[in-house]
Order: structure tokens, then sequence, then C-alpha cells
């Protein structure tokens, strides 16, 4: 029972978390850029718009720093805590958020504070919410453990975006633009409260408590990690960046993308997204598994490789219509990159010592989130010089996973059978 908690603990405040980040999102396209960036230029209100998208990424790193430093002091728990607190109390600072036409440049201002908050909360969360499964996993099934948080990711976008597009359907879009589109940040309060009751009712991970019984603990945990395991966070950096930007664009500007420049309608790329997403429901927990057997890097590096060789060819498929669309979303999003993300933070946190691991594992991967968080801004700019290019695009992505395929090369292998005990064992790469 204790096991399944901690489970359901990991999972539930993650799909909270990124329901808000993720609603964000989807809003950005469909409200924000009329309400809070308001332009004669359409282009130019979706640059803006976008802007506040990219900041809650560069913020990411900003809360990997601050709570990774709770996280490794005080407990992962104690961290997880705090991270709900900020992530719900901003979502619902936006759903009654005064607009452009209200009160001026203050909206859009204080949207991007709230924006940033987020982006803070969410950098503490994911490393946390991975350590909280992964450090209390049975000793064998650490990868199926790790893969469980990953589900909020899908579960929490299409909840954010399905509720965004059931308001839409039972209001007029007068009514969606002046009240309707609150509700679902609203709603995000009550959510965060239930996660709260959750997570409150579990211990501690063993391994953490261990740490701390050993007063082993890192002074300033970011300073420590700087210092000894500087290698694994460029590694982690350097893996994620390349699925990084894929995953940005195919789960979010996706949806502007294909509206834009191919013409499909909003619930057509709605659905499209969903149905990726829905196929990751199976295909996470299904590689979580079958990693714990097979060697996480193999699944990894065949993984990038899939997405490098589909780069072009998905870019020039999308465009030949929805059904060519939905079965490349459900392939590219829900197959590949799903199995990448299912061994991601697993795979990650193996590279730390424990001492170090929230805060080593969380400022890699949130320092490549912040930086595949500006690709809408690259994407607006290249799509209206190049329109929706396939070279162009598919070259694009084909940049960032060639250097994450590099680096996967190099990466040392993470498999079952280096399982001696429940510790988590560090591994280093040597770059010298």
């Amino acid at each position: 029972m204790k096991k399944s908690r901690v489970l359901f603990a990991s999972l539930a405040g993650s799909v909270i978390e990124w329901y808000d980040f993720y609603l964000y999102g989807t809003a950005t396209g469909l409200v924000f850029t009329t309400l809070f960036f308001p332009n004669h230029d359409p282009a130019i209100s979706l640059l803006l718009a976008f802007v506040t998208f990219g900041a809650g990424y560069a913020a990411r790193p900003i809360g990997s720093i601050l709570f990774g430093h709770m996280g490794d002091r005080i407990g992962r728990k104690a961290a997880l805590m705090f991270t709900l607190i900020g992530m719900g109390g901003s979502s619902m600072l936006i759903g009654v958020l005064p607009t452009y036409a209200q009160v001026g440049l203050a909206a859009p201002a204080i949207l991007v504070v709230l924006r940033l908050i987020q982006g803070i909360s969410l950098g503490g969360e994911w490393g946390g919410a991975i350590l909280l499964a992964t450090e209390s996993a049975p000793k064998g099934v650490r990868g199926l453990y790790g893969s469980i948080p990953q589900l909020g990711v899908p579960i929490g976008l299409v909840a954010g975006s399905f509720s965004l597009t059931l308001i839409s359907s039972l209001t007029t879009d007068a009514q969606f633009l002046s009240w309707g589109w609150r509700i679902p940040f609203l709603l995000s309060g009550v959510l965060i409260g239930l996660a709260i009751w959750v997570r409150s009712g579990i211990e501690e991970t063993p391994e953490f408590k261990a740490q701390k019984d050993s007063g082993d603990l890192a002074k300033v945990p970011i300073i420590e990690t700087l210092k000894h395991d500087w290698r694994s966070v460029l590694q982690v950096i350097g893996l994620k960046i390349g699925d990084g930007f894929f995953n940005v664009f195919i789960m979010s500007y996706v949806l502007v993308f294909t509206t834009l420049y191919f013409g499909y309608s909003q619930d057509s790329a709605l659905t499209g997204l969903t149905i990726g997403c829905a196929t990751m429901l199976i295909t996470i927990p299904v590689i979580g598994y079958i990693s714990d057997f097979i060697d996480r890097k193999i699944i990894y590096f065949g993984g990038l490789t899939l997405l490098f060789v589909l780069a072009i060819p998905y870019f020039t498929i999308i465009g030949r219509g929805v059904g060519w669309f939905y079965m490349m979303q459900a392939v590219v999003l829900g197959v590949i990159w799903g199995a990448i993300f299912s061994t991601q933070g697993t795979l990650f946190s193996e590279l730390f010592p424990a001492k170090v691991r929230y805060t080593g594992l969380s400022v890699g991967y949130q320092v490549a989130a912040a930086i595949a968080g500006f690709g809408p801004l690259i994407w607006t700019a290249m799509a209206e010089s190049y329109g929706p290019s396939p070279l162009v695009f598919g070259g694009f992505m084909m940049a960032g996973l060639a250097i994450s395929l590099a680096l996967c090369i190099l990466s040392p292998h993470f498999s079952r059978r280096k399982e001696k005990d429940q510790t988590l064992k560090p591994h280093k790469l040597d770059l010298n």
C-alpha cells in the first residue's frame, strides 16, 4: 500500500502541475494573443504571446536550483509540497487577471510574472516527482516506477486542452473570451488542494532518509553539483536538448502550426494531439517496465535515432491531410517520443549521487527545457521566412538530435544487471 500511494502521489502532483503548465500553452494561441497582446499584426501578437510562453521555460532552471536545494537539504517531500503551492497559486491568479483592455500594459506584465512563477514551480516538480518514485522503488523495477510520474505530461496536457475545448463548446465566442477561459485556471486551485492532501500522507524516500541519517548532506547542493558532477549536468543537457525541441513542437506549437499553415481546424489539431498523448499512456509504462530488463541506453538511443530519421518525413506528411497528421502524431509523439520520455527520469537520475541528485537531475533537465522552450519564437520566425518547409523545420530538429545522439553514444550503460542493491549508482562520463 505504501509503495502504491507513493506512486499515486508522484503521478497526481505531476498531472496537476503539467495541467497548469500546458493549460497556459493552449491558452496562449486561443486567448492571450487577443486579450493580453493585442496588435494590428497577428504575427506580432503571436510572437509576444510566445515570449511569455518561453518565459515559463526560462524560469525552470531557477526552480531547479531553488527546489533542488530544498530537496537535497530538507527532503523530497517538502520541496514537492512547495512546488504545488507555487503552481496552484499562480494559475488561480491568472484566472482572475484583468485584460489589456481593462488595465493596459499591467495585464501582460503581471501575466509574465505569473508565468515565471509557474516555470519556477515546475522546475522543481519534475525532478522531485521522479525521485519520489525511483528512490522508493523495489529492487529491479526502478525503470517502471520512474516512468509513472512521466504519465503526468500526456494526462496533464490533454486535461488542460480538453478543459478549454469543453468550455469553448459550451459558450459563445464572446462568453469564452469574456469569462469562459478563466474556469480551467480557477479549477486548478481545487486540484492542487487535492494533490497536497495526497502528498501530505506519504513518507520521505528511503534513500534521502538514509542520507540524512548519515549526516552526509550537501551544504550548498548547486555548488557541490557544479564542482563534482558538472560533467553529468552537461551530459543531461545534451541528451535532452534534441528531443526537447521536438517535444515542444509536437505537444504545443503543433496546434498553431497545423491551423495557421495547413488550414486544419482547431478541433482537428487538438484531436491529433490527443491521439498522440493517448498512445503515450500505453507506451510510457510498457517501455518503463521493459527498461528494467533491457539497457535503458539502447532504448533511448533507438528512440533518438528514429526521431532523427523521421524528422523531415514528419513535417512532409503532416501537411497531407488530417488522417496523415493523426497517424504521425500517434507514431512520433505517442510511440517514439513516449519511449524516450519513459526512460529519461530514471536514466538521468542514475548519473548523480544521492546527496545532490535532486539538484543535478533538475538543473540539467530544466536548462535543456529552457532552451527548447524558446523554440516557438524561432519557428514562428522560420515560418514567416520559409513557410512550413519540411527541409527547414526537419533540418532544425535533426541538428538538435545530432547533439543528443553523439552524447548518447558516449554515455555509460544503465541496466538492471548493474543494480546490486537499492542504491542508485552514479555513473560519470569522462570528457577529458
